[in-house]
């Protein structure tokens, strides 16, 4: 495969389809739309403001922001001006955004889209300077107006495929973050791998919302549409993603677990569940229910549906199948260009597999059962630590993903635990989580768990519920999960069946540390935090934590 580069399929674009709509950007109700060449002008405008400031080449910029056009136009002009991006998720505390800043020694940061802008610009030092997009008042030494005003770079520089483009900070479940050291080569190839078994082109649409500074929407989202030469929407804020969607109607839909959950948990609370099984029985109305509970979803257009990042369970992705929406998941990590396996096309016989191998991707189970893999989607190394890059890979060259795995006689993976994940019990019998969690998963009341038990007898699951599980009283509650873990029981070995199912009274999220910006749990957090609860001697199968 001839790999490009990202630039020169922005360069391919702003001359064969100057005037096809790239970018669309709401503010204040309004899509604001960008043509490819209008895309193509700002990346030089603000390359070139980026050449003025006369860094060494090669350095590192950050990148601070949600989602927007302007983090596609910045990340490209760092390219562009002979740089490397390093994005940071905007959920990012002070301690992180330090900590990325000073470890890549960035020499500049482009700020954006925040929630908590004076907060996280607090963790930003002095000597590091400040670009400043559209959105509010940002403190900056140089503002999105500023940079436009620049003359446009004449030339169209091509970087060599060995060249750094991106130092990717893994959202780290534990410890700090590792910066992982991606070439063009590698991205390139990606993404190109991926319009290969996606097989997409300039007439889809696509929703941008998922973060930027992750390795999915980089290249699953950015990428795929550079590649691709489609157009790319954003969503204005939270409170306004449910519009956003309806309105950009997307053709291909990529999201996570969780939020897959929260849709479902959505149209459930319109729909109950035995209400919407009857209707979804009747051949007559099962299509016309199924289509309309789409639109109502604003995914009526779609053809393509995604999920990653995490394990979803079987019975959501049954669930949605039964309504037309086929979701496909997909695996990777930052380590590979999120280019690991994908079940596309979709195959109801593969529900719980994350799907084959990518063509050109060299996947094996080693004797420990961890997944291993080769290919040139694979990183260059951890930034400024060679002996964590060494532990990375195998002494044939195979990057070691943590994760355990099988693969069946059709080539298909699926995913048995992590490998620093597996705990052992009081009785010396080691136990996998994550496929207890898939099977508890099953249950549509429970939005998050962590199933522990390091050193007791039995394991067990710590348990968030959904909102909508409020509106049930709590003998209804305990009996619904009481049944969800006998069921769960019976399909597990004796030693690794749950001694009790404890609800815990706070959710998990980003905001307090229990979540990674990638919506994955900090299992060792949420140990630390309910240990006394998690040692506790339980007298029912189901309890409350506060009883």
């Amino acid at each position: 495969m001839s790999v490009k580069t990202p630039l020169e399929m922005l360069y391919h674009w702003e001359k064969t389809t100057p005037d096809a709509v790239y970018l669309r950007q709401p503010i204040d109700g309004v899509f604001h739309e960008f043509t490819w060449a209008q895309v193509g002008d700002q990346v030089r405008r603000v390359a070139n403001a980026l050449i003025a400031q006369n860094y060494e080449q090669g350095s590192h910029i950050a990148i601070l922001s949600k989602n927007c056009a302007e983090w596609f136009i910045t990340d490209l002009a760092i390219m562009m001006a002979g740089h490397v991006s390093v994005p940071i998720y905007f959920t990012a505390g002070q301690e992180t955004i330090r900590y990325v800043l000073n470890h890549s020694n960035c020499k500049a940061i482009f700020i954006g889209k925040l929630d908590d802008t004076e907060h996280q610009c607090a963790a930003i030092d002095s000597h590091i300077t400040r670009f400043a997009m559209p959105y509010g008042t940002i403190p900056a030494t140089y503002q999105w107006p500023e940079l436009l005003q620049q003359q446009p770079l004449s030339s169209s520089p091509v970087p060599a495929a060995s060249d750094t483009m991106t130092i990717i900070y893994t959202s780290g479940s534990t410890g700090n973050p590792k910066g992982v050291v991606n070439t063009f080569g590698s991205y390139g190839w990606s993404c190109q791998a991926l319009a290969q078994a996606l097989k997409v082109g300039t007439k889809e649409r696509m929703l941008s919302y998922l973060p930027l500074a992750h390795i999915t929407e980089r290249v699953y989202v950015e990428g795929a549409s550079l590649y691709n030469g489609f157009c790319v929407s954003f969503v204005e804020s939270l409170d306004t993603f449910a519009e956003n969607l309806k309105a950009v109607s997307p053709t291909l839909f990529i999201s996570v677990p969780r939020l897959w959950t929260r849709f479902q948990m959505g149209v459930l609370a319109k729909i109950p569940p035995k209400k919407l099984n009857r209707l979804l029985s009747i051949p007559i109305l099962k299509g016309i229910v199924a289509k309309k509970i789409r639109q109502q979803l604003g995914l009526d257009s779609a053809r393509l549906f995604g999920s990653g990042s995490a394990p979803i369970s079987p019975a959501t992705l049954h669930w949605y199948e039964r309504i037309g929406i086929n979701i496909s998941e997909g695996w990777g990590m930052s380590e590979n260009n999120g280019l690991g396996t994908l079940s596309y096309p979709f195959r109801r016989d593969k529900i719980g597999c994350i799907g084959h191998p990518y063509d050109g991707v060299d996947l094996r189970i080693a004797e420990d059962g961890e997944i291993q893999l080769k290919g040139p989607c694979v990183m260059k190394e951890y930034y400024l630590e060679p002996e964590k890059t060494a532990e990375a890979f195998t002494s044939d060259g195979y990057l070691r993903t943590g994760d355990k795995g099988t693969i069946d006689a059709d080539g298909y993976v699926r995913i048995t635990g992590r490998l620093k994940e597996i705990f052992k019990t009081a009785k010396g019998k080691y136990v996998a989580p994550v496929p207890i969690e898939s099977l508890l998963m099953e249950n549509s009341l429970i939005e998050q768990i962590c199933v522990t038990g390091s050193n007791l007898k039995q394991p067990i699951a710590l348990v968030v519920l959904t909102p909508e599980a409020q509106v049930h009283d709590a003998e209804h509650l305990r009996h619904s999960l009481k049944h969800t873990l006998e069921h769960t029981n019976k399909k597990l070995e004796s030693h690794a069946r749950l001694d009790a199912m404890v609800v815990v009274d706070d959710s998990w999220s980003v905001e307090n540390g229990l979540l990674t910006p990638t919506l994955k749990i900090k299992r060792h957090l949420i140990e630390s935090k309910y240990h006394d609860l998690i040692q506790r001697e339980h007298s029912q199968s189901v309890v409350w934590q506060q009883a």
